[in-house]
């Protein structure tokens, strides 16, 4: 956010954008839980970019860009499971679960970020059928006395950044190597008396297609249906 116009009204994408950077502050473990809530209410609140500057003077806002991957569907290997990068807007941004249940699965495209909150509730995210629409999306995941799990195709790199308190984040699949082109699936958010799992699962048509050509390439074990 730059000071050269600090009298500029700003629009509804300038405090999105802050209150993106403010969350990986919080996931970082920059901001604690109260600097975080002051901020993100200040940033919503805020109404020129003078207002908006100081929220993240403190904080780093540069990004590492991800490497160039053609879009559309590349051409994979035997047995091996090809990503579509399509490009575009997501077929749904959010979800929220308050003493009930979301699902997303099937066909569907996952944007370039996703925000899901769940209270007393539950919900799945199923990636195992669906298109992306950027080579790096991020689901930022917010579970209070509930949780989320998250379902991820083999292939498909995986990056978990949530805190949890006397809740957490499943680690168990972060930092697994993802296949030439897959996208990045970062997971980020916060969780009290909650969870958010990340699990791989191939697909029924996944497994058929590697039972055909000798298995799973990358090793381990599979979760079925």
């Amino acid at each position: 956010m730059t000071d050269d116009a600090p009298e500029l009204r700003a629009s509804d994408a300038d405090r999105e954008r802050v209150a993106e950077v403010l969350r990986d502050a919080l996931a970082e473990g920059r901001l604690d839980m109260a600097e975080f809530e002051e901020r993100l209410d200040a940033a919503y609140r805020a109404r020129t970019y003078g207002e908006l500057a100081p929220l993240t003077r403190d904080l780093p806002v540069g990004r590492v860009a991800a490497p160039p991957v053609p879009l559309g569907k590349e051409p994979a290997p035997a047995g091996e499971w090809a990503p579509r990068i399509v490009g575009g807007e997501g077929t749904s941004r959010g979800a929220v679960a308050v003493m009930s249940a979301f699902q997303r699965k099937g066909r569907w495209t996952v944007p370039r970020r996703f925000a899901c909150f769940s209270f007393w509730g539950g919900g799945e995210l199923d990636l195992r059928e669906a298109d992306f629409a950027a080579p790096e999306v991020r689901i930022d995941c917010w579970a209070i006395m509930g949780g989320v799990n998250i379902v991820v195709p083999p292939g498909v790199e995986v990056v978990v950044r949530g805190i949890g308190i006397m809740g957490g984040f499943d680690h168990s699949e972060d930092g697994v190597p993802g296949e030439p082109g897959a996208p990045r699936v970062v997971v980020s958010g916060f969780a009290f008396w909650g969870g958010v799992g990340v699990e791989r699962r191939a697909s029924r048509s996944g497994r058929r297609r590697r039972g055909l050509h000798g298995g799973n390439p990358h090793g381990g074990r599979e979760l079925e249906d």
